[in-house]
């Protein structure tokens, strides 16, 4: 996984550092799969936090190995650094960012915990009932059936059984500590809105590259069914 992350950033960088890419043809079907390739890569390349400078060191060693060019460096003797590099890089960068993401979330937050109904757990979980249920409500230990919508807090779509029409099954235990919590206080056939601060969903690390680190998600879950183990 890690492996993957450094190749991903290298080569988003290369073609970045390349005259050339700006006039390269997009118009053939592997030209857009080969496009829409390197776009995805790029959507990685903000989480080592380099500056302008290094980008263009790395580009550099990218394109040096590509051409088949003589090295600036004798890069056995430093590849043992890389993984600790990316680990310490990756985890600045994620604290940044996600100290930027709890920062904008307070408003909302306290928004949230005003609405009708709404109920503010020790955790920090804002749960909001939409509909009352008349069955059951689950354990930790259960398995569930759900259909749920998750936004961010502006809005934006991240994933969503409801639009994908096709409810989701799952152990409790398996999912984050806000859902944990949350589907524990509704009964089956009832749904509710789940606010959750990044400390019991994703954390600093986030879900990229959807769900940036310290970001706080907002659920609409449906309890469908508790299912039979």
């Amino acid at each position: 996984m890690l492996k993957n992350k450094i190749l991903s950033v290298i080569c988003i960088l290369f073609v970045v550092s390349c005259n050339e890419s700006t006039n390269v043809s997009v118009k053939s079907d592997d030209e857009k799969t080969i496009y829409s390739m390197g776009h995805m890569l790029g959507s990685r390349s903000s989480e080592l936090g380099l500056n302008t400078a290094e980008k263009k060191v790395m580009a550099k060693g990218f394109k040096d190995a590509v051409l088949g060019s003589k090295p600036a460096v004798k890069v056995a003797d430093h590849t043992k650094n890389i993984s600790t590099f990316v680990r310490s890089r990756t985890s600045k960068s994620q604290e940044k960012i996600a100290k930027v993401e709890k920062d904008s979330s307070k408003n909302f937050l306290a928004k949230m915990a005003k609405e009708k109904g709404a109920e503010t757990t020790k955790s920090g979980l804002i749960y909001i009932p939409i509909k009352e249920g008349k069955g059951e409500m689950p354990k930790l230990e259960s398995k569930v059936k759900v259909h749920y919508h998750g936004t961010l807090v502006d809005g934006t779509v991240f994933d969503s059984s409801v639009d994908r029409k096709s409810p989701a099954s799952f152990p409790l235990m398996g999912v984050v500590a806000c859902w944990k919590e949350g589907l524990q206080k509704i009964k089956v056939g009832g749904k509710a809105k789940l606010i959750c601060p990044s400390e019991i969903a994703y954390g600093n690390r986030g879900a990229p590259p959807k769900i940036k680190p310290g970001a706080t998600l907002v659920f609409e879950v449906e309890l469908l069914e508790i299912l039979k183990k």
